[in-house]
């Protein structure tokens, strides 16, 4: 007669977990989950600023205090970006459930 096996808490073994709700469980007692959601906003940068933005930017990476990071093609546009930041910190922070973004830093594209 086999005898089942039984945790150190003398519980008998969970069934085994669902990836996904492994690795949500994970995420979510790491801390990284807040950072993922924060991230998301690099794949949503064209449609949160629009296409003539999109075109001559590329959101780089976001900081744990919420600095974007983005670079910008030229000089001129970095100005002018640097002008439009209130409303476009506003349109990106429209979406509740993330940290905000609370500053971006522009930066030159490197050719």
């Amino acid at each position: 007669m086999s005898r089942r096996k039984r945790g150190p808490d003398g519980e008998p073994p969970k069934a085994p977990a669902r990836v996904a709700e492994a690795l949500a469980t994970f995420l979510k007692r790491s801390g990284l989950e807040e950072r993922i959601e924060q991230a998301g906003i690099i794949p949503e940068w064209s449609s949160l600023v629009g296409a003539p933005i999109a075109r001559v930017t590329e959101p780089l990476s976001i900081s744990r205090t919420g600095v974007l990071l983005v670079a910008v093609k030229t000089n001129a546009w970095m100005t002018e970006l640097s002008l439009l930041e209130p409303q476009l910190l506003r349109e990106m922070n429209r979406q509740s459930g993330r940290s905000p973004v609370r500053k971006i830093r522009w930066r030159l594209m490197e050719s």
